[in-house]
């Protein structure tokens, strides 16, 4: 069966995270899970004390500093279970309901490596904990499980609402039909009013193609507007979501036009960090 995976860290995008996977639980009909990662931290590399202590205490150290590492495990693995409480009881309010609670020994892209068979969709936060001080900044494993995890993602802001309209940045690519595509055929945005965005100039092969997405949205019961914008594609994008008050945006994740490019090397993390509005990233 499948599920929605959301992942929950205690950061201040948790909230929002949890509230995204109730509504695309109950929009896509499908169970959701809470997955909470717990990460062995990084630790220094002990010093060489032989020179410095006797035998006798430096195994009493050594005894001290394990104990204080199972502690330290411990304490984890409750905090966890708390946050997934507390997650499970926010989507259950807004409407979620059947939920899981899964906690992996395990970092994050791994944890989803593992479980990716069985979802639908993957749902993350923009800050995790380590950067919830930073409006801008990305989680440190945001970029990586983008490059991994093939299934659609979900990536959110610190406050998250039920979309009320989309835009799909369309480029007439490959990937980008693939991503229209998947956006006609499933529930998750279904009757939501949608801007087919692209950034000019459009060649007449690029203008047949906006045509003809058009037509299969429309077909597939979408209200479309289309629009060419002109500019860097960032701030074109971030300035007609401002305009038009675009709650989503849809992307495919990977190419070589001037859209796409943004889900290559540095221009991922630029897109990502920078992106004003929920991104549902597409292969």
């Amino acid at each position: 069966m499948h599920t929605i995976i959301a992942c929950i860290d205690g950061s201040a995008s948790t909230e929002a995270i949890s509230l995204a996977g109730a509504w695309a639980s109950q929009r896509l009909e499908q169970p959701l899970t809470l997955l909470h990662a717990l990460e062995k931290p990084a630790t220094p590399p002990a010093a060489d004390l032989s020179g410095a202590i006797g035998l006798g205490s430096r195994e009493h150290l050594l005894e001290e500093l394990t104990a204080l590492d199972e502690r330290r495990e411990r304490l984890a693995l409750e905090h966890g279970k708390h946050l997934l409480q507390a997650a499970e009881a926010t989507a259950r309010a807004a409407g979620a309901a059947e939920v899981t609670q899964r906690q992996r020994h395990d970092d994050l892209v791994g944890s989803l490596a593992e479980l990716e068979e069985e979802a639908r969709l993957v749902i993350l936060g923009r800050q995790g904990e380590d950067h919830a001080a930073e409006q801008h900044a990305i989680g440190s494993h945001l970029e990586s499980v983008v490059r991994r995890i093939q299934r659609p993602i979900l990536v959110t802001l610190r406050a998250f609402r039920p979309p009320r309209s989309f835009m799909i940045a369309f480029d007439g690519s490959d990937t980008a039909q693939k991503a229209l595509s998947r956006v006609a055929g499933s529930p998750l945005l279904a009757g939501l009013p949608c801007h087919l965005v692209s950034v000019g100039p459009l060649s007449e092969e690029q203008q047949r193609q906006v045509s003809e997405a058009t037509a299969t949205l429309s077909g597939a019961g979408f209200s479309v507007t289309t629009a060419t914008l002109e500019g860097e594609v960032q701030t074109a994008l971030n300035r007609y979501h401002r305009e038009q008050q675009v709650d989503l945006m849809v992307m495919g994740a990977w190419g070589h036009s001037r859209i796409r490019q943004f889900f290559v090397g540095s221009n991922t993390t630029r897109m990502l960090s920078q992106a004003e509005m929920t991104l549902l990233l597409l292969r």
